[in-house]
Order: structure tokens, then sequence, then C-alpha cells
């Protein structure tokens, strides 16, 4: 039996849509749209933490980020500013999901590199439209 060649790290795998990186402290959060995204064919990578967000892009090299604001030892606002400082990450766009409705939050999530801003509670379904649409492919 001929073995598979493990996908190259810099491409989602065969049949994927792309792959996605969850930052939220959340457990539910992210095992709700984590579940979503996967059975919709994308490949995607949870992080509880902004400084673990930060780690895991790095490392995955994730096509799109969706971030909480609100998240221990690094907050969304600052883990968005790193990564886009960050050469390796500066080129992926970040979608805000968080429950801080209008407020000064979003203005300073857009000016840090935030490419898109949605509040909780938010449809899945939303998230894969905005995700599409980052990526420009149809959801």
């Amino acid at each position: 039996m001929a073995k598979r060649a493990a996908p190259p790290k810099d491409s989602p795998r065969a049949g994927s849509r792309g792959r996605v990186l969850l930052a939220d402290d959340s457990v539910l959060t992210c095992e709700l749209f984590g579940e979503y995204l996967g059975a919709r064919g994308f490949e995607v990578a949870v992080a509880h933490d902004g400084e673990t967000a930060i780690a895991t892009a790095v490392a995955a090299k994730p096509d799109v980020i969706v971030i909480d604001l609100s998240m221990p030892r690094l907050d969304g606002v600052a883990a968005i500013r790193r990564l886009k400082d960050d050469a390796r990450t500066q080129g992926i766009p970040v979608i805000v999901l968080t429950g801080h409705v209008a407020s000064p939050r979003q203005h300073e999530a857009q000016s840090a590199g935030a490419a898109a801003f949605l509040t909780k509670p938010c449809l899945p379904e939303e998230i894969e439209r905005l995700i599409g649409d980052l990526l420009g492919r149809a959801a």
C-alpha cells in the first residue's frame, strides 16, 4: 500500500476550502464554529488566548483568522497588532467576532488591521460567507 504524501504546510489539503484559525477563550464558541466550518470543508485550528493565537498563526499559516477581542494573556486588539507587524502573518485577513457591540473596541480592531467585524451572537453561515468573501471564493 502506497503512503500518501502529507500536504505542504503552505497550502490547504486537497479538497479543503482553506485554513481557518479560531481564537476565542470560549471553548463553546470554538466548538460551535469549528465543527460547522470543519463540516463545510475548512481545516480549523483553535487557540484560547492571544499569545497562542499568534503562535498558531505562525505555525499553521491559516488563510483567515477569526478572533475575539476579550481573551486572556493578550487581548484581540493587541494580537491583531502583533499579527500585522509580523511579516509571516501580516497578509492573513482577520475577522473580529466579539460581544463588544458598537464600541470604541471596534474602531481599535479596525485600526489594528482587522478586515471585518462581527458581533455575537452570530450565525455560523455568516462567518462562512465572510470567510468566502475574504478568500475570494463563494461560500
